[in-house]
C-alpha cells in the first residue's frame, strides 16, 4: 500500500525506492492510496490556521484572519493544484524518459512525482501555526529533503546510472521550478478576478 512507503522515504530512502520500482503501481492506485490523502494536510492546515489561528502583522498585536468561505476556498484551489501538479510533473518525467535513454518503458513519472513530494505534503501541516518565517524554514526543509529524494530516487526508479540521473533529476527540478512560477503568475490571475483573500472584520 503506497502509505507504507512514507516512513521508508525517510528512515531508509533507497532500499524504499528499490520497494516502490518493484511494486510498480498504477496511476489511479497511486492518488487513491498516497496523493490525495497526503494532499489534504497542507490544505486542511492552511485552512484551519488562516481561519483559526491567524497571524500577525508587525507589532501592533492584532490578528488578522480569513473568512471561513474565503479560506475554504483558497484551501481547495489549493489542494487542486496539488493533485494536477503531480500528475503534469509526472508526464514531463515520461515524456524526458527517452531523452535519458531510460530503458524500461513503464510509466513511472507521477510515481516518481508523488514519492518526491512526500516531505513537502507532510511538513505542510505547519500550515497550522501561519508565521510566514516559521512556514519558510519548516518549508525550506520540506523542499530540501524533496530535492534529496528526487536525486537519489529517479536513478533507481528508472534504472539508470547516477550521473544520467543526475542530469534527468536536473530537468525535472527546472520544470517544477518554471510550473512553480507559472502557479504564481495564474494565482495574480485568479486574484484579479476576485477569488484572492477576504479578511475577517
Amino acid at each position: 500500500m503506497s502509505l507504507s512507503h512514507t516512513v521508508g522515504l525517510f528512515t531508509h530512502p533507497d532500499e524504499e525506492w528499490e520497494s516502490i520500482r518493484n511494486e510498480s503501481e498504477s496511476v489511479t492506485k497511486l492518488y487513491f492510496g498516497h496523493i490525495l490523502l497526503l494532499a489534504l494536510i497542507p490544505a486542511v492546515a492552511g485552512f484551519y490556521g488562516t481561519t483559526q489561528v491567524g497571524w500577525q502583522i508587525g507589532g501592533d498585536g492584532q490578528v488578522i484572519r480569513l473568512t471561513t468561505s474565503s479560506a475554504l476556498q483558497l484551501s481547495v484551489l489549493f489542494y487542486a493544484a496539488m493533485l494536477a501538479g503531480i500528475f503534469i510533473i509526472g508526464k514531463f518525467i515520461d515524456f524526458f524518459a527517452a531523452t535519458y535513454d531510460v530503458k524500461d518503458t513503464t510509466p513511472r513519472g507521477v510515481t516518481l512525482a508523488a514519492y518526491t513530494a512526500t516531505p513537502i505534503f507532510l511538513l505542510g501541516v505547519i500550515a497550522v501555526y501561519p508565521n510566514i518565517w516559521v512556514n519558510m524554514l519548516v518549508g525550506l526543509v520540506a523542499i530540501a529533503y524533496a530535492v534529496y529524494l528526487l536525486y537519489e530516487g529517479l536513478p533507481i526508479l528508472m534504472k539508470i546510472p547516477e550521473e544520467r540521473g543526475f542530469m534527468f533529476a536536473s530537468s525535472v527540478l527546472t520544470v517544477g521550478l518554471v510550473m512553480f512560477v507559472a502557479l504564481l503568475a495564474i494565482t495574480v490571475v485568479i486574484w484579479s478576478m476576485g477569488v484572492g483573500p477576504v479578511y475577517v472584520g
